[in-house]
């Protein structure tokens, strides 16, 4: 139960050793998602011990070649290894035209099906939802037109505090499915047992925030609210704010600034232009602002119970 985000890439485009493009994996509430897929994330993934038939959902920010150039191998691979289940993909509208003209021109022949989830809303939208979790889009401020997506827990039902259902003999287990459900109960004497009495209020829902690439937007608070970890890039230190205008990316002190704002719990930050050696640099300059603030590796795991 609760969240962990592995980090299986984090840095910009530019090919370079020891550095992995954006890709994550999540498991939430005993769900489990891959988040962006750039180039040699199959690779990270068998790295890092991420079993590939967990994945049922991926989810792909933008079509810009460094979230998502790792897709159509990794399909090929589930090809290649006899998968069955049916997978779902989320992304831009134009993401199911490219992914399966690759497959056939390369002839990657998959018995599997794919189902896409083209996106093309400018504003939040529920895209899934099952028993357990949620996934909303949140339209970000890039090049191209790009989705974060945020994940929640849904509600838990209250727990049943044994302890004090016990001092009522008339209580039994028929009771039960009634008290979980949130209604009082009432004794053959006429007496009311109320239902906080007889429960335990349930935990708080987790949530992770995945922003990718975007310029600084605050209109992007209201639907972060609270999130338990964000995950917002942060291209270029606070020095360098012209170039990230310019190529609509975030500094670190913007991203910090929008985890603030949004009385996140923890700011994870990614997306480092390759023109820095010393990352530590880059949570300095956040901690200004949001001190909670962690860097993300490739092979580093986030938790939060």
């Amino acid at each position: 139960m609760g969240i962990a985000v592995t980090i299986l890439g984090c840095h910009s485009a530019t090919p370079r050793i020891n550095a992995f493009p954006t890709s994550q994996y999540l498991a939430i509430n005993n769900r489990h998602f891959l988040i962006d897929c750039g180039e040699g994330t199959q690779r990270q993934m068998r790295k890092y011990k991420v079993g590939f038939s967990k994945i049922d959902h991926i989810f792909i920010s933008h079509l810009h070649g460094d979230h998502f150039y790792g897709l159509v191998g990794l399909l090929a691979t589930f090809g290649i290894l006899n998968r069955e289940k049916e997978l779902h993909i989320y992304g831009p509208k134009g993401i199911k035209e490219v992914t399966l003209l690759q497959l056939k021109i390369s002839q990657s022949h998959a018995k599997y099906k794919m189902t896409f989830h083209e996106l093309s809303s400018n504003k939040s939208e529920l895209i899934f939802e099952d028993d357990k979790v949620t996934v909303r889009t949140i339209p970000l401020d890039h090049r191209v037109y790009t989705n974060g997506y945020l994940f929640t827990e849904k509600e838990k039902s209250k727990k049943l505090h044994m302890d004090n259902i016990r001092n009522y003999k008339e209580i039994d287990k028929a009771d039960y499915l009634n008290i979980k459900a949130g209604k009082d109960i009432v004794l053959s004497t006429g007496e009311m047992v109320s239902n906080s009495e007889l429960t335990i209020p349930p935990t708080k829902p987790l949530s992770f925030a995945f922003c990718s690439d975007t310029s600084y937007k605050p209109e992007i608070i209201p639907i972060i609210k609270n999130a338990d970890i964000l995950y917002h890039e942060a291209t270029f230190l606070a020095d360098r704010e012209d170039l990230a205008k310019k190529t609509k990316h975030s500094t670190t002190k913007q991203a910090a600034t929008i985890a603030k704002q949004a009385n996140v719990n923890q700011l994870i930050l990614g997306h480092y232009s390759g023109r820095y050696k010393d990352l530590n640099l880059f949570k300095k300059e956040a901690q200004e602002i949001f001190k909670n603030t962690e860097l993300a590796e490739p092979g580093k795991t986030f938790t939060i119970m």
